[in-house]
């Protein structure tokens, strides 16, 4: 999804994410400006690249849960994004990612949580039904059957 957005991330680490969008067309609503949607996307792959970042070896994530204020009409030619945790936790990330124009005025907020998910290599020590058990309890599908 970033490639296909034209995002660039300008710096990776495990505490603060910095990434630019340079806005061309397809991200341009009928009014001129930069669609909503494309404005959560550009987040999300902020926020998921933290998380990745974060991530014990074997594990990856999804995006939970997404909420966006909007504060201003986003304009090119470049939008720039820094995205922080709230909270890295053991099963869940939760990323605050801030877009701007280029003049500085803030044009959305984005706060996501992202689940982390236990890769194959992460539980193949355990018996398969055992390791299904605590992936599906893990994401929250723990619930009995009658």
């Amino acid at each position: 999804m970033a490639r296909a957005l034209g995002v660039r991330l300008t710096s990776l680490g495990r505490r603060r994410v910095r990434a630019e969008l340079r806005v061309k067309p397809m991200h341009m609503n009928r009014t001129g400006r930069v669609n909503g949607g494309a404005l959560m996307a550009f987040a999300d792959v902020l926020g998921a690249a933290g998380t990745v970042a974060n991530l014990p070896p074997g594990y990856r994530t999804a995006t939970l849960e997404s909420k966006t204020n909007f504060f201003a009409a986003g304009t090119g030619p470049v939008l720039k994004a820094v995205s922080v945790p709230l909270h890295i936790g053991r099963t869940t990330m939760v990323w605050q990612t801030t877009i701007r124009n280029q003049d500085g005025r803030a044009v959305a907020i984005v706060t996501q949580t992202q689940i982390v998910i236990p890769g194959e290599a992460a539980g193949k020590n355990k018996p398969e039904g055992e390791r299904r058990k605590a992936e599906g309890e893990r994401a929250g599908i723990g619930a009995k059957r009658r």
